[in-house]
């Protein structure tokens, strides 16, 4: 690559994040925008204000031909904000360029006598609020959503493949008593899925009524119009075959009132704290040797060390969810705020919303990645667990309780608490207790293998 790429984004995570640059990148902005203003026009003609309206299959061709935009398309859309084309200078002004262009377009229609009701009524804001909810629905959808439910599915496989798996758990960073890996790992995947229900009913806001949301110049146009019922229509026109649908915000300024923005958002976040959280606990798992790792050929680990099998993925994936929720907090309390009715600080905002996507995107393919190479370690959870008879205190105590021990606690601390303790010596505190048969059974029975509770039902998601 011989660009100056100032963004990882578009330089070396530019392959992973491809889907979403086509559905929120700047020229998805452009075509969401255009898809806007050719929708308006439907619903205008819809309404029968120009007069004569149109026939709608000319409308419906004319239209559907424009809306999907060409390379040469969005050079000359360019040129309207930018150089300036042909008789019109540069506008510098994004959606001013979009009128411009469609009415160059629409010239060499039959459309061509209908040029004045090219955004008609409107403010920038009504288009760019509409083309903005549309790109982070697109990218939610068609992209977002596909990586974290395919994340979710390979850790649900994870936790039932490991549903037997014993290991130690640690309270406070010290053993506490045995678990499975797999139950560990679905405490992560039914978190995420609760995330995921969320997400998938995310509906996304946007106001379609004029510079200051009184629709001002609707009805000094045409009073007898019901503009708010029009506006909807617009809305119900583009959520046709859409998951992730728009609504209309009944009372806004300027600009959207984007509450749901941040309720997205912060969606979003959450999901990648419960991500960061698994990051955390795998490298954790490998650094103690209870995870290993698939050596891949050819790659290197250490441009010093060769032996080095780094936890690269979990690393990557851990990075790019705090880039991520850096952003999406910064979004979620900066969008929802205007002064007064408008100010332009949300502009150069809003066009980094990708880039928070994009990022946490880069997590998801890094962690499905890195979970592909882990393997856990039987042998050394065997080993670990044979080192901590201890942690069998809690069980001892507890079945003592059950058998009318009223100092049962008092009796197992005084032996465990801040000691080495083998086997043996719980078997010698054991074998001497004036409890019935059975109840001394079922302790001497306890052991780190088979004291693991309902963690293999629980691994199963199965409660």
């Amino acid at each position: 690559m011989t660009e100056n790429i100032l963004c990882p984004l578009d330089g070396r995570y530019a392959g992973k994040v491809k889907d979403l640059a086509f559905y929120m990148g700047q020229n998805a902005l452009a075509q969401a925008r255009v898809r806007t203003e050719c929708a308006w026009l439907e619903v205008l003609f819809s309404l029968h204000l120009p007069k004569p309206s149109p026939a709608p299959q000319t409308v419906e061709k004319v239209l559907n031909s424009l809306s999907n935009l060409s390379v040469q398309d969005l050079t000359a859309l360019n040129e309207y904000e930018y150089t300036g084309r042909g008789a019109i200078a540069a506008t510098n002004h994004d959606v001013k360029a979009v009128e411009y262009f469609m009415k160059e377009r629409l010239a060499a229609t039959p459309l061509k006598p209908y040029l004045p009701w090219v955004h008609f009524a409107l403010t920038s804001e009504d288009v760019n609020s509409v083309s903005y909810a549309l790109m982070l629905a697109d990218g939610l959808e068609k992209v977002l959503l596909p990586a974290l439910e395919s994340l979710r599915r390979m850790l649900a496989l994870l936790a039932r493949k490991e549903a037997k798996s014993v290991m130690l758990a640690r309270t406070h960073g010290q053993p506490a008593v045995p678990t499975t890996f797999g139950k560990e790992v679905r405490v992560f995947e039914s978190r995420l899925a609760r995330q995921l229900e969320q997400l998938k009913k995310s509906q996304l806001s946007c106001k379609f009524s004029g510079a200051v949301g009184c629709y001002n110049a609707h009805a000094a146009a045409f009073a007898q119009v019901d503009w708010p019922q029009a506006a909807a229509k617009l809305v119900a026109k583009l959520n046709k075959g859409r998951k992730i649908k728009l609504f209309l915000s009944p009372v806004s300024t300027q600009i959207d009132n984007r509450d749901s923005y941040a309720e997205l958002f912060d969606n979003i976040r959450r999901v990648n704290i419960i991500l960061l959280g698994l990051c955390q606990d795998f490298w954790r798992y490998i650094s103690d040797g209870l995870l290993t790792q698939l050596a891949v050929a050819g790659e290197v680990g250490s441009s010093a060390m060769p032996q080095k099998v780094n936890p690269i993925d979990f690393e990557n994936a851990e990075g790019n969810l705090q880039l991520s929720n850096a952003l999406l907090e910064f979004f979620a309390n900066k969008l929802p705020l205007s002064r007064l009715q408008r100010d332009l600080s949300d502009s150069t905002v809003l066009r980094n919303m990708g880039m928070a996507l994009g990022y946490a995107l880069v997590a998801y393919q890094s962690l499905q990645k890195g979970l592909g190479k882990v393997s856990f370690n039987r042998a050394f959870a065997r080993a670990q667990l044979k080192q901590h008879p201890e942690i069998l205190a809690e069980g001892l105590q507890t079945i003592l309780r059950a058998a009318g021990v009223t100092d049962a606690y008092e009796q197992i601390k005084k032996i465990t608490r801040g000691q080495a303790v083998s086997r043996q010596d719980l078997e010698n505190f054991i074998n001497p207790l004036s409890v019935d048969k059975a109840t001394k059974e079922r302790l001497l029975a306890l052991d780190v293998w088979n004291y693991v509770g309902l963690a293999q039902r629980l691994a199963g998601g199965k409660l």
